[in-house]
């Protein structure tokens, strides 16, 4: 039957009236019928299960559940396998992040691995500072920490580096930041420079803020400068007395009259926040 419209002259001569076309609902329902048969296509695909990649899924899901991977568990097909009442799944490792929440991707297989291997890293690069240190007999105005950001070097005899409400370097501390960039510019890590101050009120500053950034600010221009660190791999803040440490024997107020210098890990948040637990297990100092 032809859908085109058809035609009837009017009588006593005039213009041909169209007529109405009542078919055109078939070209709707004929996108219909293709837009279905197209849905049932896909729907058959999907429903062809590849034997050898099921088996495949299936082996890695019994392994990531802590069960040996020839065992024939039944993780998908509902039979009794690692996901019954009367299984023992084994717990991931307790690790957190700042936040005090779970880190993603912490207990997956390689993660700890991975993490020996970054501390390991660190800490030769820690051995090579402190023969850097030792040779100019500058040692003990230094301490190291490795921690889940990375290497944490402290300058930590704060009447050699500030005095008090001082940003100004002083002749010794000039000498630990030259012995120590030579060793860091060969290195691809980025670093983030800290100052800190103590608690007592500073009237050469408007604030500790300020006091602190100075700090900071100063140990950065003496290593890109002098040392030639690339400056695009340093970063200067300041906490002011936000972020006090606690070293007993010592006077806080004295402590507290730093910065630091932190290597910063370049390697994945999972496998950072185990790198304490490897520290701990290894007695890396």
């Amino acid at each position: 039957m032809s859908s085109s419209p058809r035609r009837r002259r009017r009588s006593g001569g005039g213009h041909e009236e169209e007529e109405v076309n009542t078919e055109r609902w078939t070209t709707s329902y004929m996108d219909m019928v293709t837009v279905m048969m197209c849905l049932f296509i896909v729907l058959f695909a999907i429903s062809q299960v590849d034997q050898q990649k099921f088996f495949a899924l299936r082996e890695s899901l019994t392994a990531s559940f802590g069960q040996p991977a020839s065992a024939n568990v039944k993780v998908l097909d509902g039979g009794t396998g690692v996901l019954a009442a009367d299984s023992v799944v084994p717990d991931p490792p307790d690790v957190t992040n700042q936040s005090g929440g779970p880190v993603q991707g912490a207990e997956e297989a390689g993660n700890l691995q991975a993490a020996r291997e970054e501390v390991a890293e660190l800490a030769e690069l820690q051995r090579r500072l402190a023969e850097a240190l030792d040779s100019r007999q500058l040692g003990s105005d230094v301490s190291f920490v490795i921690t889940e950001r990375g290497l944490v070097i402290g300058l930590v005899s704060a009447d050699v580096f500030f005095s008090a409400e001082s940003a100004g370097l002083t002749d010794v501390s000039l000498q630990v930041l030259d012995a120590l960039s030579p060793v860091l510019v060969t290195t691809p890590y980025s670093m983030s420079v800290e100052g800190h101050a103590n608690v007592l009120p500073t009237s050469r500053y408007p604030t500790n803020w300020e006091l602190s950034s100075d700090r900071a600010t100063q140990v950065l221009r003496r290593m890109v400068e002098t040392g030639q660190i690339p400056a695009d791999r340093m970063a200067a803040v300041g906490l002011g007395d936000a972020h006090p440490v606690d070293a007993p024997g010592q006077d806080p107020l004295t402590v507290n009259r730093r910065v630091d210098v932190v290597v910063l890990s370049d390697a994945p948040e999972a496998v950072r926040m185990l790198m304490p637990q490897v520290v701990a297990e290894a007695g890396v100092a």
